[in-house]
């Protein structure tokens, strides 16, 4: 049996491998993370649509995969690179390994590479466009499909992930004494985000994401939450535009990751494509009001332009890393945003609190309409 599978970069660099998923060819953009565990929620996590991630931690997949910690229904990256995949895992929660998992999802994956070079490649380079094949190792065509594939930047692939049709979230529930209602606008949300509305006693409602900010209204939130998502925010225009709304309806606006981008269009300010993006939950970011370091989980290639947002946004959060955009809140108007994941699935959880931040907007906003 012939188990090769080739990588193959539009810069012309080309590995040889052995293949670790699902026969066939896949391209998209590759991106590098540097979390050690978790590799099952980032194989879940929507917004990796269109990418092929490459796992900096040399083993993956030694605890298997379980039955609960999957963040989507299925996974959408287009392609998973590893050093190792560990073929044995060792946990009694686990139901398959990697390998298998890849494999029942059509995910081509390729192991047995210098993902330490290729990393770095990725790092000085920024983020480029590949293709992972186990059926071609001509590597002056697979350059070349490489090359022919489409650039991140102008996709709009949060109408790829959404929902079809509206559902409701009930997993994890727990009864509050003043139960709250949130609608998510679902760019591709993190089932961890779900369970983190429903654990602080929230009934949500998950929207496709194109649904009008007057269907919204209708359903008589008490707050939106804007949730994570792939690809480039400039081309959501049609949420864009809804979120315009919803702020002008003065209704507690809670914005992750995309949905921080996609406030800040709708704010006014700009976005722009970072060079290799921030993946991992190793993160620092600093909150400007407490001076607090959180070590944050964060997927995204895209970047809210602090410089552009009008005088009323203010910065709440910053990278550490680099400097950029991690979170805003307005004077005015009950809406704020981080670019980083405090749902947190797999973790770390130092940033759960802003969930409460949400629920106390939502609060307000329910004392002062009874009065």
């Amino acid at each position: 049996m012939n188990d090769k599978a080739w990588l193959a970069l539009e810069d012309g660099t080309v590995y040889t491998g052995r293949a670790c998923g699902a026969a066939g060819e896949s391209g998209g953009e590759f991106v590098f993370n540097t979390a050690m565990t978790g590799y099952q929620e980032i194989l879940t996590d929507p917004s990796y649509a269109g990418q092929c991630v490459v796992m900096t931690y040399p083993l993956i997949g030694n605890y298997g995969i379980t039955a609960g910690d999957n963040e989507s229904n299925r996974p959408r990256l287009s392609g998973f690179v590893v050093r190792e995949l560990c073929k044995h895992p060792s946990n009694y929660e686990s139901v398959q390994p990697v390998g298998d998992f890849l494999k029942k999802h059509g995910i081509v994956g390729i192991e047995d590479i210098d993902t330490r070079a290729l990393t770095l490649k990725l790092r000085d380079k920024g983020a480029l466009r590949g293709i992972i094949s186990t059926l071609d190792g001509d590597k002056n065509r697979l350059v070349e499909k490489a090359k022919a594939l489409p650039s991140m930047s102008g996709l709009n692939l949060a109408k790829v992930v959404t929902c079809a049709e509206p559902y409701a979230w009930e997993e994890g529930f727990k009864a509050a004494e003043k139960p709250l209602h949130v609608v998510v606008m679902d760019f591709g949300v993190k089932h961890g985000i779900l369970r983190c509305l429903a654990a602080m006693g929230c009934k949500v409602t998950v929207v496709p994401a194109g649904t009008g900010a007057a269907r919204i209204i209708a359903l008589k939130p008490d707050g939106v939450l804007l949730s994570n998502g792939p690809g480039d925010p400039e081309p959501v225009t049609d949420a864009i535009e809804t979120i315009k709304h919803l702020l002008a309806e003065r209704i507690p606006l809670f914005g992750i990751c995309l949905g921080h981008q996609l406030l800040g269009l709708a704010l006014g300010g700009r976005t722009y494509k970072l060079k290799f993006g921030h993946h991992g939950s190793n993160h620092p970011v600093k909150d400007l009001e407490t001076g607090k370091i959180e070590i944050t989980s964060q997927n995204h290639g895209f970047c809210v332009d602090l410089k552009s947002l009008p005088s009323a946004v203010k910065t709440t959060h910053v990278n550490l890393n680099d400097g950029t955009s991690e979170g805003m809140s307005h004077a005015e108007l009950p809406a704020f945003s981080v670019q980083y994941h405090p749902e947190a699935s797999a973790g770390p959880h130092d940033s759960r609190y802003l969930f409460e931040r949400f629920r106390n907007l939502m609060l307000a906003r329910q004392e002062a309409r009874s009065r």
